[in-house]
């Protein structure tokens, strides 16, 4: 995984695979399919593969509107990725590091690999596990910061868009390829815009400060039965506040490794367009999260995924940092209680990106220049 790619093709070339066939994965390969792109979309189960087939498509409803036809469906990884130039990966970041294990026999040189988004340390893990799986490919890893479409499943193969951002940051590993990555992605996505290393798209996490913990703060609402919209009700003003502490954590963690993110407030002004003075009002006045609403039970993405895969790595390099991260480890501890599963040993650990018995200088090093090959 070395070397610069500098294949120039044309709009009309760049084909790509979408991994992972939920909200998020039919409304990508939906939008491409729209826009005249040949698009490839694998999911693991055969009965979504089956069921989408029959009914010949996707159908996409709200910022976007049309039904979408992929050139293929497919529960087979080496049919999904093969010739592929671009292979968006959309499972969530629990399902990474099977989806490595499934695509490293069937990547090829020149292909670009982009976990939409990484959450935490997503593309060290994945470079990691291809590397562990034999994988010398020379295909380019990239994560974004945060996932383009704000979308839910209306029915089977029906999707309704209610967002979709206006920036949203991507890095490739190493530093020196996200200008390519870049340019290839923007052939269809215009949104896409380069930030300084996978150590920004890691540490610019937005999902780690909106979703774990005010699930977990609304879970008596939640398991009783209630219907309540997950922004607009359930960040209440004193959630907003419990948010804005766990926010404060995330941007010291950065700062450690040179990392200037976004506080929340930017984020949601250059992602939204929203202005406001704290995190309450920036969420009230956005109507992309109007009718989004709280998970239906705690069996959520927003914890088995956020937790382990966001605020587990954020503790990890927190630790490697010496930063302390009190209200981080309260959120896995407690949601690992109501879970009854300890997040902290299935979370994404140092060890699991390749960081164990790193320093904060080697770390920096790898993510920008790619030294430190295992």
């Amino acid at each position: 995984m070395a070397q610069e790619i500098a294949v120039q093709e044309s709009r009309r070339e760049v084909t790509f695979a979408v991994i992972g066939a939920g909200n998020g994965g039919q409304a990508m390969a939906g939008d491409l399919s729209l826009h005249g792109f040949p698009v490839n979309l694998w999911n693991r189960s055969r009965e979504k593969v089956e069921s989408l087939n029959r009914s010949g498509g996707i159908l996409l409803e709200g910022e976007i509107n049309g039904f979408a036809r992929p050139d293929l469906v497919t529960a087979s990884m080496r049919e999904a990725v093969e010739g592929a130039r671009v292979i968006m990966v959309t499972v969530p970041a629990s399902g990474h590091r099977d989806v490595a294990r499934a695509m490293a026999p069937w990547l090829s040189d020149g292909q670009i690999v982009v976990l939409n988004p990484g959450r935490t340390g997503g593309v060290l893990e994945f470079r990691k596990v291809l590397l562990d799986n034999g994988c010398r490919k020379d295909v380019t890893l990239a994560e974004a910061g945060t996932f383009i479409y704000a979308s839910r499943t209306v029915a089977p193969g029906r999707l309704f868009i209610y967002g979709i951002k206006r920036n949203v940051p991507v890095a490739a590993l190493p530093a020196t390829r996200t200008m390519e990555v870049v340019r290839v992605l923007r052939y269809a996505f215009p949104q896409f815009i380069p930030a300084e290393s996978v150590l920004y798209t890691s540490f610019d996490n937005i999902g780690a400060i909106f979703h774990p913990l005010p699930t977990i703060l609304n879970a008596g609402r939640i398991e009783s039965g209630l219907t309540f919209e997950h922004y607009k009700e359930g960040i209440t003003p004193s959630v907003a506040r419990a948010l804005e502490t766990l926010d404060a954590e995330r941007m010291a963690v950065a700062s450690a490794f040179g990392v200037h993110v976004r506080p929340v407030l930017q984020w949601m002004h250059e992602t939204y367009g929203v202005k406001a003075q704290n995190i309450h009002e920036a969420v009230t006045a956005n109507p992309s999260y109007e009718g989004i609403r709280a998970p239906g039970s705690l069996d959520t993405r927003y914890i088995f995924e956020d937790v382990p895969f966001s605020l587990v790595p954020l503790v990890a390099l927190g630790r490697i940092a010496g930063v302390k991260t009190p209200l981080m480890r309260s959120v896995i501890s407690i949601a690992s209680a109501l879970h009854g599963v300890d997040y902290w040993a299935i979370g994404r650990k140092a060890k699991d990106m390749g960081l164990l018995d790193l320093s904060v200088r080697d770390i920096v090093r790898l993510v920008l220049e790619g030294g430190l090959e295992s």
